[in-house]
């Protein structure tokens, strides 16, 4: 199959931006749809990435948007929802009637390629809503069958630059240097987000990717505890990490579920019941996972991002 122009759901966000750029390097055209363009900001000096204001749960609109498509791929995901059975409504909506709606507009619009990202842990029986609405929108995906050559892809937690995970830690450390955390034993591999993004593209290329579900990870397996740790000895804020027992860590996350934009909910927490750890290669064809300690500190370390200031000020008096 020719490929040529990729339609990109979530492509303003913290994965689709690695991805954008990369497409956009293999010089393929990449359309990307955002409710605000202003959101989408950073890709538009992009020449190959077109940015467009749509809802893609409106069925017309995420028909439109496939046309002239060659492939799709969707990152769309959320991390809280109002709770429910088996899911909660937001969890239904984003990861199990979106994809729905996706292999049915692939079917009507003719386009035969699809990589869906889900989440290591995904299962129907999981101990949270988010893996099991996750696991729904992964049935969503197979039931396709042949018609549509779709490519399931599970990562683990993602790091990099603008992550809201070690940087979230790194940031609770500098003002709480005694920080009580629930789940603190609870083990993930986390993947460098450039290795996903160059994954992702290659699925699009490989006719061997299709019908397949990969798993994506780093090299090395740590607890939640020991990530925490690490954030803050590299960002500059050491810390104590207190791990909670599961009664007090569930009402912590219950208080936390009332901020504006919560950092933790008991969904969260349910999730880290399952380990987010592979069991073979941690990348499909043997490929190598960067290391976690080789990236973090070029952007939690106070002296890298001093360097990085300084170094955008010089160039920016020389121009």
């Amino acid at each position: 199959m020719k490929l040529e122009q990729v339609l990109v759901l979530g492509g303003s966000g913290f994965v689709g931006t690695s991805l954008a750029n990369r497409l956009a390097d293999r010089g393929l055209r990449v359309r990307i749809p955002t409710r605000r363009r202003s959101r989408a900001g950073h890709l538009l000096p992009l020449p190959t990435v077109d940015v467009i204001e749509a809802n893609i749960h409106d069925d017309a609109a995420l028909e439109g948007l496939l046309d002239g498509v060659d492939a799709v791929v969707n990152l769309v995901a959320v991390l809280h929802s109002p709770t429910g059975k088996p899911y909660g409504p937001e969890f239904a909506k984003v990861h199990v009637e979106l994809p729905r709606r996706l292999v049915a507009a692939c079917d009507k619009k003719r386009v035969r390629r699809l990589v869906h990202v889900s989440a290591l842990g995904a299962a129907a029986d999981g101990p949270s809503e988010y893996l099991r609405s996750k696991a729904a929108g992964e049935a969503a995906i197979r039931a396709a069958g042949r018609k549509l050559g779709w490519t399931i892809v599970r990562p683990s937690v993602i790091f990099g630059p603008g992550d809201h995970f070690l940087n979230m830690f790194a940031g609770l450390l500098r003002f709480m240097p005694l920080l009580p955390i629930g789940g603190a034993k609870a083990r993930m591999q986390p993947v460098y987000v450039e290795d996903v993004a160059e994954l992702l593209a290659d699925c699009l290329a490989w006719p061997e990717a299709v019908g397949q579900t990969w798993e994506a990870a780093g090299p090395r397996v740590y607890t939640l505890e020991q990530l925490v740790e690490y954030a803050g000895e590299v960002s500059g804020h050491r810390g104590l990490v207190i791990p909670l027992p599961q009664a007090v860590a569930m009402f912590q996350a219950a208080l936390m579920e009332r901020l504006p934009n919560p950092p933790l909910s008991r969904d969260n927490l349910r999730s880290l019941q399952k380990d987010s750890v592979v069991e073979g290669e941690p990348l499909p064809f043997g490929a190598t996972p960067t290391a976690l300690e080789a990236i973090a500190p070029l952007y939690l370390s106070p002296q890298r991002r001093r360097a990085s200031f300084f170094g955008l000020a010089q160039r920016g008096r020389e121009v």
